[in-house]
């Protein structure tokens, strides 16, 4: 008896926290309205496994060892990550179709939908470079 395969799972990343800029207390509360309904509706289907808003304040660490530590992220910038949800469908057409819903795209943010990788690329590099050595070293 086979184990079934999960479906493959996608990043939906939120980007531009600058959205409500202009808007009313109202018209936001609206667009809110609009987007949580989006959130339900996605985890009552079971397409939803998991998102969350992302707070204003952080540290961006780069450098060797760290060695850089800087206030961030930048939220007035049109690509900090304001969210994110995770969704588990057949394939990125699919979570593309459900990024297109976003209600906060029409103020100008934008959702990159991203596949959630089942390795790390650079560990699949390398596994795929021994493997090649490996080989060669037989013939």
């Amino acid at each position: 008896m086979s184990t079934p395969v999960a479906a493959p799972e996608y990043l939906l990343l939120f980007r531009g926290t600058n959205w409500d800029k202009g808007l009313s207390p109202e018209e936001m509360q609206q667009v809110m309205g609009q987007f949580m309904g989006w959130f339900e509706q996605l985890r009552q289907e079971g397409t939803l496994k998991a998102g969350q808003p992302l707070a204003r304040e952080g540290k961006v660490v780069s450098g060797a060892k760290g060695s850089a530590v800087a206030d961030g992220p930048f939220t007035e910038s049109k690509e900090a990550v304001g969210g994110y949800f995770l969704l588990q469908v057949a394939s990125l057409d699919e979570a593309v179709a459900i990024a297109k819903q976003c209600p906060i795209l029409k103020f100008g943010s934008t959702v990159e939908v991203r596949p959630v990788a089942s390795q790390c690329p650079i560990q699949e590099t390398i596994d795929t470079q021994l493997a090649g050595a490996a080989l060669s070293t037989r013939i």
